[in-house]
């Protein structure tokens, strides 16, 4: 199941910009899931990737709770800070209520950027929970942005394993932190710069556990547009393996514009919706007051 956008334009009327978008969501079972415990939303100014977790009830039902509420900043003019962690505590609560949820619950990794003004200017909020990956790519150079709440990644943090020990470790798929449980969620954020030529990778692990960080690379240089980048990401996943759900998004920035005059404007939102499915140094904090957003315009 695929989902995508050639140009979207998202203007902010206070710092008088427009940033132009193209983008790719692509997901699949895989060879040994019966099921697509994976969810996805890509509708501006969200983009997120929820990985339900399996073993455990209803991962389904978590994903899908995390996407939907995640949906309702779409469009949205001026959510605040904490929109993000409002709509995680709302899905906590819906998770409840899901057919095949036991009294222990459910729970879901997830991780995405939101498009939003942030001291002035558009940036990437970036924020995750669990080992679902955030990745930037900018002048050929790929740079994992968020940090996986693992066992492995305390382990590698810890200096007890070196990353290539971590990919092979018995260990990789237990997580430290996830949205669920019946507790509340405690995402990790990272503030990016938008300019032209990034390029964003939002994945689950069903991606990561099959490709290196070479061969993500490789896919997303080799691939300008975001459709085919998403499409050779997936397959190389299957072809490696496909031993889980693999959902990818490509999120390319084409340009930003000055946009006088836009204030007021009236856009309309795009046909996406969700699917059951180094700038890191200058990162800040994710706590910034409001956001201002948005005014959607397709062309």
């Amino acid at each position: 199941m695929g989902q995508g956008s050639g140009g979207f334009e998202v203007a902010f009327p206070s710092v008088k910009k427009t940033v132009s978008l193209a983008w790719a969501a692509l997901t699949d079972t895989g060879h040994r899931r019966e099921v697509n415990e994976d969810s996805l939303i890509s509708v501006p100014p969200i983009f997120a990737v929820a990985d339900g977790m399996g073993g455990h009830s209803a991962g389904d039902v978590a994903s899908a709770a995390v996407v939907n509420r995640l949906a309702e900043l779409a469009g949205r003019d001026s959510p605040q800070n904490a929109a993000i962690n409002t709509a995680l505590g709302l899905a906590v609560t819906d998770m409840a209520s899901g057919v095949g949820v036991t009294d222990l619950g459910t729970g879901t990794t997830v991780t995405g950027a939101l498009l939003a003004v942030v001291s002035g200017a558009p940036h990437w909020v970036v924020f995750n929970i669990g080992d679902s990956r955030v990745y930037l790519l900018t002048s050929g150079v790929l740079e994992q942005i968020t940090i996986d709440h693992s066992v492995v990644q305390e382990l590698v943090d810890a200096g007890r394993i070196t990353r290539d020990e971590a990919d092979v470790h018995p260990h990789g798929n237990i997580i430290t932190r996830a949205v669920g449980f019946h507790e509340a969620p405690i995402p990790d954020y990272r503030v990016l710069p938008v300019h032209p030529g990034m390029r964003l990778l939002i994945c689950s692990d069903g991606l990561t556990k099959e490709l290196t960080a070479y061969g993500i690379r490789h896919f997303l240089i080799s691939n300008p547009d975001p459709e085919d980048a998403a499409k050779a990401l997936v397959e190389a996943a299957l072809e490696n393996g496909g031993r889980d759900n693999v959902t990818v998004i490509v999120l390319d920035v084409l340009d930003i514009e000055d946009s006088e005059g836009s204030e007021g404007s009236e856009g309309s939102e795009g046909s996406e919706g969700t699917a059951g499915a180094d700038e890191s140094s200058a990162a800040q904090d994710a706590d910034t007051g409001p956001l201002d957003i948005v005014h959607l315009d397709t062309h």
